[in-house]
């Protein structure tokens, strides 16, 4: 165990779950500090801090990137969104599979045994949650506000679509850059 990592993990798991986010902000933005805090800060601490987690969770870093893909774009699917931000059970459901899908990815690329597949599975993760970013961001109208029984809320949205974007594409580009670097010491140092 590394308490280094670990506390860190802990007080970010408390905070996403147990502070009253959804009193200071508009909803958009809360559920995706929460999606992001989980895959993309959470989940690395866990790993980097139960050691033995990581070897549990450890897959394939590309098979582990598709499963992160998956579950991302499927939540942010309008039915399933309202389902998370509205139901109980669906947001339980919601974060335990976020949190699952950033073990895995966390797990199978740090833990690869070349560094240059944990890299491409990284810069995967974060082409795709740009991706996602952008969409959100760009999207002419309020895609989830009709199914959450809530008001339109377009700035809202694109608020939660440039958190995206500004945690989770720079956390896994220069982790995948790092892995990269490593890669390359290994190369050159045999």
């Amino acid at each position: 165990m590394r308490p280094v990592f670990l506390i860190p993990a802990l007080a970010c798991l408390a905070l996403l779950w147990l502070a009253p986010l959804d009193d200071w902000w508009p909803a958009f933005p809360v559920h995706m500090l929460r999606h992001m805090g989980l895959v993309a800060v959470a989940a690395p601490l866990l790993v980097l801090g139960l050691p033995r987690l990581a070897g549990i969770f450890a897959i394939s870093p590309l098979i582990a990137a598709a499963v992160e893909f998956v579950v991302v774009w499927a939540w942010h699917l309008p039915v399933a969104h309202a389902l998370g931000r509205t139901l109980a059970p669906g947001f339980v459901a919601e974060q335990a599979s976020f949190l699952l899908a950033g073990l895995l990815v966390w797990a199978g690329c740090l833990q690869a045994a070349q560094p240059l597949v944990g890299a491409g599975g990284l810069l995967l993760t974060s082409m795709h949650m740009t991706l996602l970013g952008a969409l959100l961001i760009l999207a002419p109208r309020d895609l989830y506000s009709e199914l959450c029984g809530t008001p339109p809320d377009l700035t809202g949205q694109q608020l939660g679509g440039m958190l995206m974007l500004g945690i989770g594409t720079p956390i896994y580009l220069v982790a995948g850059l790092a892995l990269s670097g490593r890669a390359l010491e290994q190369g050159v140092d045999p």
